[in-house]
């Protein structure tokens, strides 16, 4: 049996190259001088501390402290810098050493980070080790200028038949999603992203503030539906610093803009946004920054008005990809007048209400089509949703009015009878459970049996049956009509005949029994 020990004689010949090899290195070794800037931790309070001596200190430039713990400079006085710390400030205190990184504040960017779950400083929160990349991005960057950008044509399709057909969403717009607490605004933001599966979006969910337990519920929904692996979970958690709340949206943001910037389609979810002006409220109440209406800063308009900024659609010089952004606002009181939801309101593109009213009906997802908006999906929607939706969100207005004015017990006539049997049908074809995306044509099939109103002489309690009978026979269509259906210019009547003789026959064994 041969040995792959080396003989005695060569052994002592590789000792003597490797000796000789580190002899020469260290002496061609040159070291250099750094300048390093050190300061002095002046005091420290909840989440901001007081640094001197530091002149030459930037404006966002990130500090490091002992253990580990990294700060942004706001606040550059002539006797001192008030700086925002990023964590748990326990162990800090007056005295300690402060050191400049010259840099601003970044995040890690990249593939690497779907599926995972970190924190705005990159840290992973999942257990999976870190994260393999070491591309950066800052997390505070100018938005694309408007020679970049091209106009928003492609739809994005969330899987919900109520937004799709009435309140339509395009890639590179900024649709805001309002709400009073618990009326399932984070339900639509995951359906979403759900939605997004086999489409080639990448999805960024950004949760600021939120409990523990209710990220936790999210990202198992996600990963159970296998939706986690094209996404990005950013998390800042109630308990965590003010500070790490306020650049979680930022780092978000910044991931999402990489793969806009690499020619590919995402979806950024921020849940919420009021849970971030309320910790950039306390940062500068504790910076002493002058407060103004309901005590947020002056500069609460633009925290959020240069970061929504940033998501659109970039022309093809730039790579052609999109972010399109569903910031989620929380209201008190149905109040949309408030300052945040205004100041949201007129960023964006348009607004998703959901009603409490609606939701204790039972009426799910309780979007309020009144007075949902948007601005810019109309001219991304596709051709066979435009021939159907319009007759809808009329009928659909007109129904609610007649309801309310039936509860007075008025004498109705027909027609108005009729009108309020087929609103009640619309409401209960755009209700839907939660992840349970409907395909775009089962939608279009369902849009054109309510236009016809194959539902009318449907028994109410039968309707849930019967619609997943219209799903099927369209998911049973020809590959042809199929294709037609999401990508022609305009819906033509045959196509549009093939549909409905479809949902018709699918309907005829849920119709109530007429009358002898």
């Amino acid at each position: 049996m041969m040995s792959n020990v080396p003989a005695p004689a060569s052994l002592k010949s590789v000792v003597q190259e490797a000796f000789a090899g580190i002899a020469d290195r260290v002496q061609a070794f040159k070291p250099k001088l750094m300048v390093r800037e050190v300061g002095t931790v002046a005091s420290v309070s909840t989440g901001i501390a007081r640094v001197h001596g530091l002149p030459g200190l930037g404006f966002e430039e990130l500090l490091l402290f002992p253990g580990g713990l990294s700060g942004i400079a706001f606040n550059l006085d002539e006797d001192g810098v008030d700086v925002v710390l990023l964590g748990d400030h326990a162990h800090l205190h007056a005295g300690q050493d402060v050191q400049r990184t010259g840099r601003v504040m970044d995040v890690v960017v990249g593939d690497a980070l779907l599926g995972r779950v970190i924190d705005p400083l990159g840290r992973p929160l999942d257990g999976l080790g870190r994260v393999a990349t070491r591309e950066r991005l800052p997390i505070e960057r100018p938005a694309a200028p408007i020679m970049d950008r091209a106009p928003v044509t492609e739809p994005l399709q969330t899987g919900l038949k109520v937004i799709d057909a009435l309140i339509p969403i395009g890639r590179g717009q900024r649709e805001l999603i309002l709400g009073d607490r618990q009326t399932g605004k984070t339900a639509i933001a995951v359906d979403t992203i759900f939605n997004q599966r086999g489409k080639d979006v990448l999805c960024v969910y950004c949760a600021i503030g939120q409990r523990a337990s209710a990220v936790a519920k999210a990202v198992a929904k996600l990963r159970e539906k296998g939706a986690l692996e094209y996404t990005v979970v950013v998390v800042a958690e109630g308990n965590d610093a003010p500070g790490l709340a306020y650049i979680a949206p930022y780092a978000a943001t910044s991931i999402a803009e990489h793969f806009m910037e690499a020619g590919r389609d995402v979806l950024i979810v921020y849940d919420d946004l009021t849970h971030h002006a309320r910790a950039y409220r306390e940062l500068s109440l504790l910076l002493r920054r002058p407060p103004g209406r309901e005590a947020f800063p002056g500069d609460i308009f633009y925290i959020h008005s240069r970061m929504l900024e940033r998501a659109t659609h970039l022309n093809q010089a730039r790579g052609g990809g999109s972010m399109t952004a569903l910031p989620i606002i929380e209201t008190e009181a149905q109040n949309i007048s408030a300052y945040i939801p205004t100041n949201l309101i007129s960023i964006t593109d348009g607004q998703i209400v959901l009603s409490p009213s609606l939701f204790e009906l039972g009426v799910l997802p309780a979007i309020d089509v009144g007075t949902s908006v948007s601005r810019v999906g109309g001219k991304a929607q596709r051709a066979a949703y435009r021939a159907v939706a319009g007759d809808l969100k009329l009928a659909y207005a007109q129904f609610e009015e007649l309801e309310t004015f039936a509860r007075f017990g008025a004498r109705l006539d027909d027609d108005t009878r009729q009108s309020i049997k087929h609103g009640k049908r619309i409401r209960a074809c755009l209700g839907q459970a939660e992840l349970s995306p409907v395909s775009v044509p089962a939608q279009i099939a369902i849009l054109l049996a309510l236009n016809a109103a194959l539902f009318d002489d449907v028994p109410l309690e039968r309707m849930t049956t019967a619609q997943q009978a219209v799903q099927d026979a369209a998911n049973a269509l020809p590959d042809d009509l199929v294709e037609r259906l999401t990508e022609a210019e305009q819906l033509t009547d045959a196509d549009r005949e093939q549909v409905t003789a479809a949902a018709r026959r699918a309907i005829e064994p849920f119709l109530a029994p007429t009358p002898a």
